[in-house]
């Protein structure tokens, strides 16, 4: 499994946890949705930050 796949997993394991919560705490399903767009937006601009290839020094 590559190390951008193993991080988008994370990141939906997260989300899918503060979904739950928010949903616990009664917030209404339109800011859980938002909250899961913002967040897993939000992920995948980590994930392909932290997942680029390095150019070699020249």
């Amino acid at each position: 499994m590559s190390s951008f796949s193993l991080y988008l997993l994370g990141i939906l394991v997260l989300i899918a946890g503060l979904a739950y919560v928010a949903w616990l705490m009664h917030a209404p399903l339109q800011w859980i949705g938002a909250g899961v767009i913002v967040v897993f937006g939000l992920g995948i601009l980590g994930a392909v930050k932290h997942t680029q290839r390095r150019d070699p020094p020249k």
